[in-house]
């Protein structure tokens, strides 16, 4: 879990643990479904440890003590330096270009058969995320988020077909 991520959420205000995860199960839409839950406990701990965080115990006679994370002056510097961060990161075609080239090179496999493979799995992956579009409330935060990944899965199969006609004409 990305920790400038529970850092600016807690900018807002002091949360628990329990307000994180749903505030990003909410944000994240159904790509939350793999999101770990105990992960934010071990992040609130890192943070704290780093001097991010800090942390006070909340008892109640109705339920179980909770402890409540609120940000530091270092954690609400390093929220402005996220959000000012302008790089990001982009998918590894690198590594799979490599893999074309090895392929090929030592006869390991058919570069055509290797992105027919990838083809087939993005394909999968873009029927998924537009699935995961339709059960979205339009305007909602995940419905954007959804509409990025459809996007960049159409991008990258657009790439795929230019590696089809350069492989293609390499043969």
């Amino acid at each position: 879990m990305q920790q400038e991520m529970v850092l600016a959420l807690l900018a807002k205000e002091p949360s628990h643990g329990y307000e994180l995860r749903a505030r990003i199960e909410k944000a994240l839409g159904p790509l939350a479904a793999g999101f770990n839950a105990g992960q934010m406990y071990v992040t609130l701990g890192r943070l704290e440890q780093a001097g991010l965080v800090t942390s006070t115990r909340e008892a109640a006679a109705e339920r179980p003590e909770r402890r409540i994370f609120e940000l530091t002056a270092k954690g609400r510097e390093r929220v402005q330096e996220w959000l000012s961060d302008v790089t990001w990161p982009r998918p590894d075609l690198t590594n799979f270009h490599l893999k074309l080239v090895v392929a090929a090179a030592g006869g390991l496999a058919d570069p055509l058969e290797v992105i027919g493979s990838q083809r087939r799995e993005l394909v999968r992956r873009l029927r998924d995320a537009q699935r995961a579009a339709l059960g979205e409330p339009d305007g909602s935060d995940a419905s954007l988020l959804l509409e990025g990944v459809v996007l960049r899965i159409e991008a990258d199969l657009t790439w795929l077909d230019a590696c089809v006609r350069a492989w293609g004409a390499a043969r």
